[in-house]
């Protein structure tokens, strides 16, 4: 399925297309090029270019654990 990925922020000019089986994949595939420190976490906002559902994810890059924001 084809997902466009962000970081969620009113600012964020830098977006990514995916071609993965779910919008977590795409999250995590996203954020597989990022070099933060590893206890951090970044929130990234994932768009279904079939329906145009946004969802957004919390990731925390240092275990990889996905949720949805809060």
């Amino acid at each position: 399925m084809p997902f466009t990925v962000r970081v969620r922020d009113p600012h964020a000019r830098h977006v990514r297309a995916f071609d993965e089986a779910t919008a977590e994949a795409a999250a995590l595939a996203y954020l597989e090029d990022f070099a933060h420190a590893p206890d951090a976490a970044i929130a990234v906002v994932v768009r279904d270019e079939d329906t145009g559902r946004e969802q957004c994810f919390r990731v925390d890059l240092a275990t990889g654990e996905t949720r949805p924001c809060g």
